[in-house]
């Protein structure tokens, strides 16, 4: 099956860019999916397969720890999620989705990153989303296809797309299989280290940006949305290639 490297190398670019992030995002995640429910992942199958997904993304125990213990502590934090959406200079495109206290202020933010950024600007709902794939990704080091596809199959996961490419395997499932996937994987691969673990909006068609001009003007806009507070993950259809 095709697109492994594109696939791969634009999900690492948008990982990469939400690096420094990265242990934010997933103690609000975790905290969302503790308060939802039991704060204790033997009870609470959302927050069990969130402490997984962390795990998996390197989040260092002590992280997740504070994020339950914080929803045990009946703090009163809600958060909202919103997407915005919109257009990037040359032929790119932006999946904004936030998790915020405050939704006027996160609009406020993304709206002034669209502004400050030459060639880009705010869509609205669904002009941009309708050509991405709302996906679950996974990315380790693996090379039987057949066997995994075997796996995949007696865990009732419905594969999207799987392929290997220089040792490396690239599994794309349904995004509501995620969690059964990535137990399926853990499973049959003990010790897996995943390069790529999350559920993701990939795009239909990848993008290249011709001109320094549109790269400098993408990249910051990249930048600034990514120092929002209120910004928890950034998808695009810029290819690194």
């Amino acid at each position: 099956m095709g697109r492994a490297h594109e696939v791969r190398a634009a999900s690492m670019a948008k990982t990469a860019a939400i690096k420094s992030k990265l242990y934010s995002r997933f103690g609000k995640e975790l905290y969302i999916a503790a308060k939802s429910g039991v704060p204790d992942p033997e009870m609470n199958l959302s927050l069990k397969r969130k402490i997984a997904e962390a795990k998996s993304n390197q989040v260092p125990a002590d992280v997740i720890k504070r994020a339950i213990e914080k929803a045990k502590g009946g703090t009163d934090e809600n958060y909202i999620e919103c997407r915005y959406e919109g257009f990037g200079p040359g032929a790119s495109t932006v999946i904004i989705d936030c998790l915020t206290d405050n939704n006027n202020r996160a609009f406020t933010e993304v709206k002034t990153a669209f502004n400050k950024c030459k060639g880009a600007k705010l869509a609205n709902s669904g002009a941009v989303s309708f050509n991405y794939e709302q996906c679950g990704l996974f990315v380790f080091p693996y090379e039987d296809e057949e066997a995994m596809l075997d796996v995949m199959m007696e865990a009732e996961v419905d594969v999207q797309d799987l392929s290997v490419e220089d040792g490396m395997m690239t599994v794309k499932t349904l995004f509501q299989d995620f969690g059964k996937g990535q137990e399926a994987i853990e499973k049959a691969v003990p010790g897996v280290e995943f390069e790529v673990c999350e559920v993701t909006m990939l795009p239909n068609e990848y993008v290249t940006l011709d001109t320094d001009e549109d790269k400098e003007a993408f990249q910051k806009l990249l930048n600034i949305l990514n120092d929002c507070d209120d910004v928890n993950k950034v998808y695009t259809n810029v290819s690194e290639e």
